[in-house]
């Protein structure tokens, strides 16, 4: 190892620098940091704990930093809940109260007057805050609980079941599971789910090989009958789900997080559970699919699939089981694709019908959830007509749809015997809406999360039958919006002309003067940057700036195309999508040179990261959170293998040049005036090594000649996501407030 000379402005603590370069299909790839790779090695904990020591010296210097902390921590201070499932009678959600570290598991138990109680507080069961509960699911009858808790962030979680009547745990733990779906069976004494196989079996691929197994409660684990996945790829993702009447099992699987899935159905009256047969819904084909069926279906009966194949923006079609065999020829579109937006969410509301599934359980399985918002208002409908066709065998079964125009949130209601259009609900405002929780079996209501810029989330109620929409009242606290914030969507051309929408907030709504500005962005795995509520940014609209939030290419904002678009070989795009929404921003008059900030999260880190080191002139600052930065060796920790189908592989050799192109822990050049850069990163974080961000902060402060900082946070106990509120207050308060330092931001005023 060689040592490097440092700028007389500022020390950094020693990294040495070793002379390593690999030969790739032919390409030279140096890699002088690989020793920061071992997160347990004598050197790396010396250095990380220098750096940790640095990042404190310079954090005391930040003068505002604890204005930040108060303005985040008022802002954060909202009651919020989750949509309520209905099983048995019985209500269950997600409640976080302010004041309240984790959201805690409420259940209300029948009756007119059922009492509303907690079931499951995680900060109860740890204090230190490091115990998150990842997943839950209640049995079909509601009397039993599977939840799954991790610790430390890893969101490896230990799946347990709980009598919901006592709270007390009556089977588990199940090891090995990762936010599992659970295909509850009639009667509560068996479930499907999804499990790792034991990494003993398969050394350095603990996060891998899934497979779907059925439990019965009071067994042991290891004794589950393996049910779905041998034979198929290491990196492949599983759900599963039930009817509410125990008839259809279904099974979805996908090649690690690409769009791309396998979709199956087993009719469980055919054989002993253990052993379903599984007919192909759909199968290799290039395409993402969604089932939908409801209790009471038999095979002349239809069911539904949300489904991209043939409508890249999404659509709706209608198959019945007796014709799965003949694949998307037999399909019948229920619900076409639109022109002007992207089908996001999808549930189905059965009427009254001819079979007795347990009360209170729903509309059967959704089985696969994507993650989204969309838009417009509209008027409320009248009570639709009686269907026909389809669908009359289990009742008439309506669909309450989510859009995505233009990333603002659409609900609309739809009759599935003919695809009619039956209302387009009353929204709140211009935001996002979350997945869809079916109301009691019959009832045509469903449940779903609404939240906006300026609107903290609440729970909505949709009465299908007329589209008019409600708020749920849990939590009881009123209805709000934070002053302070106007939103402005503009769209603006990219380097290849490509017209990219941009959402625009600040104080006054115009580009009145010059402000400072925090640019922001995703452009991956199709997700769709949409309104939601978050602290950050009225933070730093409050405190006299402007936060621009960009929907590049990579993301979902327009279908599928746009997705593949922004990846793969098409990477570039999202990164020259980021620089045009900066160049435009400035044209506009909303900032000037020297006042911009940008900061990204996970594979937004890697696209501030790309934005960095392509056009480091062009930023003042840069906050770079859970980041992937060096992408020839991304496969070879967390969760990098499922990303394949996203980014490419380095095995490949022309995925290869792809890559190099715009790693940007290989673009770091030595001699360059970087701007001030914040790499956060945590060591409980099981999907992007905090290897990453170690190692980009030694290549910069090598290669740095100017005087702004290059700093390290290094969190422990936590993991990629999902955290305690006063730690997210924390991370969200100095990533600002190092911004602010860096561009002239005043501190903020307490609301």
């Amino acid at each position: 190892m060689t040592s490097a000379a440092r700028p007389v402005s500022r020390r950094y603590p020693h990294a040495g620098r070793q002379d390593l370069v690999e030969e790739l299909h032919g390409l030279p790839v140096p890699d002088p940091y690989r020793w920061l790779e071992d997160a347990h090695a004598p050197g790396t904990r010396r250095w990380s704990d220098e750096q940790q020591a640095l990042y404190e010296a310079e954090r005391a210097q930040w003068p505002d930093l604890r204005s930040w902390e108060e303005q985040v921590a008022a802002l954060t201070a909202v009651d919020r809940a989750s949509p309520p499932r209905s099983r048995g009678g019985r209500l269950f959600w997600l409640r976080q109260d302010t004041g309240q570290e984790h959201p805690v598991l409420m259940v209300r138990d029948p009756g007119p007057g059922g009492a509303e109680r907690v079931l499951l507080d995680p900060h109860a069961l740890d204090p230190s805050g490091r115990t998150v509960l990842d997943a839950w699911q209640p049995s079909l009858e509601g009397d039993l609980l599977a939840c799954q808790l991790s610790r430390n962030g890893t969101e490896n979680s230990e799946l347990s079941v709980i009598d919901v009547a006592t709270g007390k745990t009556v089977d588990g733990p199940v090891d090995r599971v990762r936010k599992s779906s659970v295909g509850w069976l009639p009667g509560g004494r068996a479930f499907y789910y999804v499990r790792r196989l034991d990494p003993r079996l398969n050394p350095g691929e603990e996060c891998y090989h899934r497979r779907v197994w059925l439990h019965r409660l009071g067994t042991a684990p290891h004794t589950d009958a393996l049910v779905f996945g041998e034979g198929r790829g290491r990196t492949e993702f599983y759900s599963v789900a039930v009817t509410a009447d125990g008839r259809w099992l279904a099974v979805r699987a996908s090649p690690g997080t690409g769009r791309r899935s396998d979709v199956y159905l087993a009719d469980l009256t055919a054989g002993p559970p253990e052993r379903p047969l599984l007919y192909a819904v759909q199968e290799g084909l290039p395409a993402a699919s969604r089932l939908h069926v409801v209790p009471g279906t038999g095979l002349q009966d239809a069911l539904w699939l949300r489904t991209d194949h043939g409508a890249p923006r999404g659509r709706v079609v209608a198959v019945r089981p007796a014709d799965l065999h003949l694949g998307p020829r037999a399909w019948r579109e229920v619900i076409p694709e639109r022109p002007d937006a992207t089908l996001t969410h999808l549930t189905v509301l059965p009427g009254p019908a001819p079979c007795t599934p347990g009360p209170g359980t729903g509309s059967g399985l959704g089985l696969g959830s994507a993650p989204a918002p969309g838009p417009g208002p509209g008027p409320g409908g009248s009570d639709p007509a009686p269907g026909s066709g389809w669908g009359r065998g289990v009742g008439r079964s309506l669909a309450v749809v989510a859009w995505s125009c233009r990333a603002v949130a659409e609900v609309s209601v739809y009759d599935l015997a003919d695809g009619t259009h039956l209302a387009t609900a009353a929204l709140p405002g211009t935001g996002a809406v979350g997945d869809f929780s079916p109301g009691p079996y019959g009832s045509y209501e469903a449940y779903f999360t609404y939240t906006g810029f300026v609107t903290p989330p609440r729970v909505l109620r949709i009465d299908a039958r007329t589209g008019r929409v409600t708020r749920w009242h849990h939590p009881p606290s009123p209805a709000r919006r934070v002053g302070g914030a106007h939103t402005r969507q503009v769209t603006f051309p990219s380097r290849d002309g490509t017209r990219v929408g941009m959402f625009v907030i600040s104080p006054t709504g115009r580009p009145d003067v010059p402000r400072p500005l925090l640019l922001t962005g995703y452009g991956g795995f199709g997700q769709i940057m949409s309104p939601r509520y978050r602290a950050q940014v009225l933070a730093w609209v409050r405190a006299g700036g402007v936060f621009a939030w960009a929907g590049l290419r990579g993301g979902g904002e327009e279908g599928e195309r746009w997705h593949l678009a922004g990846s793969g070989e098409h990477k570039q795009n999202t990164f020259d999508d980021f620089a045009a929404a900066a160049d435009h921003l400035l044209a506009a008059g909303w900032s000037e040179p020297g006042r911009i900030a940008v900061m990204g999260t996970s594979n937004g880190g890697l696209l501030v990261g790309a934005a960095l080191t392509q056009e480091p002139g062009k930023y003042a600052a840069v906050v770079c959170r859970a980041p992937l930065l060096d992408m020839v060796r991304y496969e070879r920790s967390g969760l990098g293998p499922s990303w394949v189908p996203e980014y490419g592989s380095a095995h490949d050799p022309g995925q290869l040049r792809t890559l190099l192109d715009y790693s940007p822990y290989h673009r770091v050049t030595p001699g360059t005036s970087y701007p001030a850069v914040l790499l956060t990163a945590s060591d409980g974080d099981t999907r992007t090594d905090p290897l990453h961000a170690r190692k980009m902060c030694a290549a910069l402060q090598h290669a740095t000649t100017g005087p702004a900082p290059v700093l390290l946070r290094l969190e422990h106990g936590v993991g990629h996501g999902a955290r305690s509120v006063s730690r997210a207050i924390a991370l969200e308060a100095e990533c600002l407030a190092f911004l602010a330092h860096q561009v002239g931001l005043p501190a903020p005023r307490l609301l």
